[in-house]
């Protein structure tokens, strides 16, 4: 998302802080921790800290690593990179006393140090020492964080990895594997794409299917070598090695048609030894799903149309619509707030638009004939079709739905933003499907159902779909600047984060001081360069396959080499 308060404020229209913007990944690794535990080695864990407005706020935190004074964590930090800013980031490492608990106490604190996300992109390996409080050194420990730019290719595959019959390592008990996988680079070493849960007592292990990023995984390079270790856990750190493979992303894509990718994993030392050995197990890629996301900007450049929905909101807090107090009122020399966004931003999408047939709906209101309140519904009540020819349609079914209705609430939006996402979803299985979605919602307020709109949302990034959302009125906005992300990538309340930045939230009072002409200027801005933020420099993140033939492209069961990246 822009900072578009930054933007408003400037006599001349600027697009630079949103054209500047790209997503970077962070990997985390620490070396010579101090050791806080009497009996064991500490068990870290690293938070996130960013600056917003001269306060430190969370914005993510790795996994613990049991027993570890050397830890390399397999959690991902992704942040939006704005190239003029300066976006200040403090790396903490507390020392973990319980599950998920952060100790606050000072001998909790291993460390930890302030840099800028410009810092490590620049370095792309920056390696610092930790701080303790009064910039006292914390022994010898250091921090590594790798920067990665998602550039090429915004795709990401999803692995379902199990095991069969793994050697067993413990005296009294089977073994408790877990799977580590790490990409070979250029230069020979070794990164740490992801490492799966622990299965306690099982040496026929079935890990959860996890999610990864093309560009994390190989570079998007099909041929680059991955190391996959299997080991023992053990709850002192000291885990004991099963054995290894090596795989590459097109030996993966060799699964289908029921059939499964198979390696065995081997022991070197027990291989040398053992006359007879053949393997220590057996590990299974049982299915791999690869998904393809494009941007707005991909889609445009594919010839694809634009449909465009609108969402009014018709909650109490907005007033009667027959005072002439109300957010609602119609003037007939003068259009209310909600009008004069309508048709700002519509009048510029429906130059992409071929039919020039918008949604038009409604939310927060009773309405006949029973008079039950929803929070969709077709604003020209006809659900069988609720478009409207061009935005002087939309205008005119809004103006006829005011008399008919009772304004009532709360503001709930994710009801739409699910129906709207479902939609575009719904258009993968038609034959060259080609359609951007945009969903234009006009509110006055907070959302109520704040977790189920940050839900809905994270499902929504799925799909070929962008959505603006314009406070009109004068409430305080303070917290939708959560859905936009701008202070971090917003995440649903179980902490999925969204695939891509969807959302962009502007107060429609911002633009009343500088030119309501400027409002679909910077959204347009939005819609374009938020795509470009993940493919900056090509126009198909694919390499090659414009999108046109079929929005967002998601299928299971790859067939050999069907999708190349590069």
């Amino acid at each position: 998302s822009s900072h578009y308060s930054e933007l408003s404020a400037a006599p001349t229209l600027s697009c630079g802080p949103v054209a500047c913007v790209s997503k970077v990944e962070l990997r985390v690794a620490c070396k010579a921790l101090l050791d806080r535990d009497t009996l064991n080695k500490s068990d870290p864990c690293v938070i996130l800290m960013v600056q917003n407005q001269g306060q430190w706020t969370e914005l993510d935190r790795t996994e613990v690593i049991k027993s570890n004074l050397h830890p390399v964590f397999a959690k991902v930090f992704t942040l939006d990179y704005y190239f003029e800013e300066v976006q200040k980031l403090r790396f903490e490492v507390y020392d973990i006393h319980g599950t998920h608990s952060i100790g606050t106490r000072d001998d909790d604190f291993l460390g930890g140090v302030e840099c800028t996300l410009g810092q490590i992109v620049a370095q792309k390996k920056m390696v610092k020492p930790l701080f303790l409080k009064y910039a006292k050194y914390a022994g010898k420990s250091t921090i590594t964080v790798h920067a990665e730019e998602i550039s090429g290719n915004n795709g990401y595959v999803e692995l379902f990895f199990c095991a069969k019959k793994l050697d067993d390592k413990d005296l009294f008990s089977k073994s408790d594997p877990f799977l580590e996988i790490y990409r070979i680079n250029d230069d020979g070493t070794e990164q740490l794409v992801h490492r799966t849960e622990v299965i306690k007592n099982n040496l026929n292990p079935v890990w959860e299917p996890f999610k990864v990023s093309l560009i994390s995984l190989c570079s998007c390079d099909e041929d680059r070598k991955l190391k996959c270790l299997v080991w023992d856990s053990d709850s002192r750190g000291k885990h004991d090695f099963i054995g290894e493979f090596y795989a590459t992303f097109r030996e993966m894509q060799k699964i289908g048609g029921g059939s499964k990718v198979t390696w065995d994993c081997m022991n070197p030392k027990y291989k040398l030894k053992k006359k007879n050995y053949k393997n220590s197990g057996v590990v299974i890629l049982s299915d791999l799903k690869l998904h393809r996301v494009y941007s707005f900007l991909d889609y445009i450049m594919g010839g694809c149309q634009i449909h465009f929905t609108v969402a009014i909101d018709f909650t109490a807090s907005n007033g009667d619509p027959r005072n002439s107090c109300s957010l609602h009122y119609i003037n007939p020399y003068q259009p209310n707030e909600y009008l004069k966004a309508l048709i700002a931003v519509g009048e510029i999408c429906q130059d992409y638009d071929s039919d020039k047939r918008f949604s038009a709906l409604g939310f927060g209101a009773r309405i006949p004939p029973n008079y039950e309140v929803s929070h969709d519904f077709a604003i020209n009540f006809n659900p069988e079709d609720d478009e409207c020819e061009e935005i002087q349609g939309v205008v005119e079914a809004y103006q006829n739905c005011l008399p008919k209705i009772q304004l009532y609430g709360p503001t709930n939006v994710s009801p739409i933003i699910s129906r709207i996402a479902k939609l575009s979803a719904g258009e993968e299985t038609i034959k060259d499907a080609s359609r951007y979605h945009i969903l234009l919602i006009l509110t006055d307020g907070v959302v109520t159902d704040m977790a189920d709109t940050r839900e809905a949302i994270v499902r929504a990034s799925y799909q070929p779909l962008s959505i603006i959302i314009v406070g009109v009125g004068n409430a305080d906005f303070t917290d939708m600047q959560i859905l936009d992300g701008d202070d971090g990538v917003l995440r649903s309340p179980k902490g999925e984060p969204v695939l891509r930045d969807i959302v962009q939230f502007v107060p429609f009072r911002d633009f009343k001081t500088v030119s309501i002409a400027f409002l679909p200027f910077l959204i347009l801005c939005v819609l374009f360069f938020t795509g470009l933020a993940c493919c900056l420099g090509q126009m198909c993140p694919c390499g090659g396959a414009q999108p046109g033939g079929g929005v967002l492209q998601s299928q299971g069961h790859l067939p050999h080499a069907a999708h190349p990246i590069m």
